[in-house]
């Protein structure tokens, strides 16, 4: 006598076990898809947090403060040619410090932490001086790094770009 195959027919609760397995995969994936989705930064060239190209080098005259809304931060063109990308958040609790044109400085409406045009600390109670950006400059274009910042505890001339 030959064996034969024993084959059962699937009962209706193989059949929704089975389903509810599948189906508690599919979301355990698409949960993880969001999750990985929502943690990655969405970098758009020209935003915050990616490289801003400001302009070119001679739209900005000697002595000027610029504010880049789109970049959160201040261009400051030096007397001696020099750049600043500094920072609109202050180092005290984090408030946006705008720049007084009248007063020549950059004053935090919050606290009154009051700032020159190099970031450097003129009142407190902000700890250290305005954050910068790096900023790189080809073929004339000025361009800032708002992904990188750097924090200092001083001005220091070698944190000046020239063209």
């Amino acid at each position: 006598m030959a064996e034969e195959a024993i084959t059962t027919k699937p009962t209706r609760r193989d059949f929704l076990n089975l389903l509810w397995i599948g189906l508690g995969g599919a979301v355990t994936l698409e949960m993880a898809a969001l999750t990985l989705a929502y943690t990655q930064p969405r970098l758009t060239e020209g935003e915050f947090g990616s490289i801003i190209n400001v302009g070119f080098v001679d739209e900005f005259p000697p002595g000027s403060v610029t504010h880049i809304p789109d970049g959160r931060f201040y261009l400051v063109r030096l007397q001696d040619g020099g750049f600043l990308a500094i920072y609109q958040r202050c180092t005290h609790l984090g408030c946006s410090v705008p720049w007084d044109q009248a007063q020549g400085q950059f004053v935090c409406p919050c606290h009154n932490s009051q700032f020159t045009s190099v970031g450097d600390v003129l009142n407190s109670p902000a700890p250290r001086p305005l954050d910068l950006f790096p900023i790189t400059i080809q073929d004339n274009m000025i361009m800032v790094d708002t992904g990188r910042l750097i924090e200092r505890d001083r001005f220091d001339p070698s944190q000046v770009t020239y063209a």
